[in-house]
């Protein structure tokens, strides 16, 4: 079975669990509505099928390639990305004035999976413009944005992030990359980055580098980092190209998946550069970009755990093996083995809460931005802070455990390359790992974002879910209901565990032993709000008659499938947030074999 889109799980998601009815009802995207919602899922699912996911496996096959100081892309990705650019799909929600469509984030993000379930090493080139785009409307000056944001806009350029160096990776205080001034406004750029992402490709004229680098008298650590804009070509007054800068690719990483995704080794050799932002400020200009980009990695994990389920589902369609215990019939379809039924459907559960968590996370983003007053933007804002490391952590781990039952799924075949399965898998173990490892994110959770407003974020969402509780209470009764109130009591202990944790200094281990698994309970108990939230919602339409009874049903099993698979687990989950630095000190290094 080719991908297709799922359009009508998208549109659920986005309408009747994430609430992006409640952004559009702000009158701050006058363009959008339902129709218009339908008609962009439409025709990302057409671009997906049609151009994308043919490229897939050959992409994957041929990969990148590098040559005297330059980088070929996969053949076809640099025609599929004109037609991308031409659909005008890098300017969703940028804004009108730099030739954007202006239209919701949530909306955005639902159009990016599909793009990055049918090709997810094509989909790294546009989402890292995005994330450039933002960063320049947010902090760049009106000459850098009239000169740099329409071109990137409208995907005649492309952009990306320049963060790592060989000696400096998830620490960017420990970056040795200097900008030295010209003299004439402009900086001189130098040092070594790697693992950049399309840092150098032949699809477009031009790449814009978000770069960042240390000024002459920059104090150490990350308060003397800055942010720069070094373009490929010089662009003139007239918006015309000029000479090659003096930064190139030295080669290209060997990896594990993504093999069409160019990651280069970038040299910079005196590159011209501009200030992007305030000086020493450039970890903090970063960080739109990075949010930007994790949010976006997220909805990678649910593209490409999507992909994967698609794949699978198809093979268990068509395998034939054994008797069917519901039919009786010989050599069935292994769909009808009930272990390969149970492992599809908690495939789906997953795939359906990483979801809604990634949309309601760009709902959130929107909401900061536009609600009403300016009490309801900084709850919004909060919301969406402690959304997003849930959505890249949590999304993307569903990403690598859907790819993984997938391969599962096909036997022997999964671990054959020639399946495709496969795939799936290599390409999404990245995830957990770039734009700020799930370990990173973990640690965000609960350094920063938990009690950033005294835990008031957390505890808004927890009193919500005890809500939407109560609703559920008219739907199911017994263990479907049980597990979702045990979970949110699990979720509600950890959370005032780790708030009292941190307030006191002396048990800054034990907040940093309890991250991963906290984070993982959040992400499992937000996981099951959303599910019971699209419960509730298809049991209204059924009953009013509105749309197909078989997929409302559907959805409506689906919540007692994650309510048994992962809702059940909330305890020890907890077990593990109250565990303790005290044990992982005991630990020794001779403990784990180091000599």
């Amino acid at each position: 079975m080719p991908y297709r889109a799922p359009v009508r799980d998208l549109a659920f998601s986005l309408t009747a669990v994430a609430g992006i009815e409640d952004v559009a009802a702000t009158g701050a995207y006058p363009d959008y509505d339902a129709d218009l919602m339908n008609a962009v899922l439409e025709a990302a699912d057409q671009f997906s099928q049609e151009v994308l996911a043919p490229l897939n496996r050959p992409g994957d096959l041929a990969g990148a390639t590098y040559a005297n100081g330059s980088v070929t892309a996969a053949p076809g990705f640099a025609d599929a990305y004109r037609q991308f650019a031409e659909g005008g799909w890098t300017g969703l929600t940028a804004s009108a004035e730099a030739g954007g469509q202006a239209l919701p984030k949530a909306l955005e993000l639902a159009a990016y999976e599909t793009i990055q379930s049918a090709n997810m090493a094509f989909a790294l080139c546009p989402m890292l413009s995005l994330a450039a785009i933002e960063a320049l409307e947010q902090v760049g000056t009106e000459h850098q944005k009239a000169t740099y944001l329409p071109k990137l806009v409208s995907g005649e350029w492309t952009g990306a992030m320049v963060l790592t160096e060989p000696g400096a990776g998830s620490d960017l205080g420990a970056l040795t990359a200097t900008a030295t001034p010209n003299g004439d406004g402009t900086y001189a750029l130098n040092g070594q980055k790697i693992f950049i992402t399309w840092g150098d490709h032949d699809a477009t004229d031009n790449i814009v580098h978000l770069v960042l680098a240390r000024l002459p008298d920059a104090p150490a650590g990350p308060k003397g980092i800055s942010l720069f804009l070094a373009s490929k070509f010089e662009v003139k007054a007239d918006g015309s190209l000029g000479g090659r800068n003096d930064f190139r690719p030295v080669g290209l990483e060997h990896k594990l998946g993504i093999h069409a995704s160019p990651t280069c080794v970038m040299s910079y050799e005196g590159a011209r550069a501009e200030l992007v932002g305030q000086p020493n400020q450039g970890l903090a200009h970063m960080f739109v970009m990075m949010n930007n980009a994790r949010l976006a990695v997220g909805v990678q994990g649910v593209g490409v755990a999507e992909g994967a389920y698609q794949h699978a589902l198809a093979y268990a369609l068509e395998r034939r093996q054994g008797r069917s215990i519901w039919t009786g019939e010989a050599n069935a379809p292994i769909i009808d083995h009930p272990d390969i039924r149970r492992t599809l459907a908690v495939m789906k559960a997953k795939i359906e809460a990483a979801r809604a968590i990634c949309f309601a996370t760009g709902v959130a983003a929107d909401l900061a931005q536009h609600a009403a007053s300016e009490e309801e933007r900084k709850a919004w804002k909060g919301r969406e802070d402690l959304f997003v490391p849930i959505a890249k952590a949590w999304g993307t781990d569903v990403g690598c455990d859907v790819a993984s039952d997938g391969v599962q799924i096909h036997g022997g075949m999964g671990f054959i390359e020639e399946t495709g399965a496969a795939q799936y898998y290599r390409d999404a173990r990245i995830t957990p790992i770039y734009e700020g490892t799930n370990g990173i994110q973990a640690m965000d959770l609960v350094g920063r974002k938990l009690s950033q407003d005294g835990g008031a974020s957390a505890k808004a969402v927890i009193a919500e879910m005890k809500v939407t509780l109560k609703d559920l209470g008219g739907l199911y009764s017994g263990k479907p209901v049980e597990r979702f109130a045990n979970a949110i009591d699990a979720v509600e202990d950890a959370t005032l565990w780790l708030l009292d944790a941190k307030a006191d200094a002396a048990r800054g281990a034990d907040v940093l032993a309890a991250a991963d698994a906290y984070l993982r309970l959040l992400g499992d108990v937000v996981g099951g709000w959303m599910m019971a939230k699209g419960a509730l919602a298809a049991k209204k339409r059924l009953d009013a008659g509105d749309g197909d009874p078989a997929w409302l049903r559907g959805k409506m099993d689906l919540y007692e499938v994650y309510a048994a698979n992962i809702l059940g687990h909330a305890s020890s989950r907890l077990a593990a947030v109250g565990q303790g630095g005290d044990l992982l000190s005991r630990i020794s290094r001779e403990a784990l074999g180091a000599a």
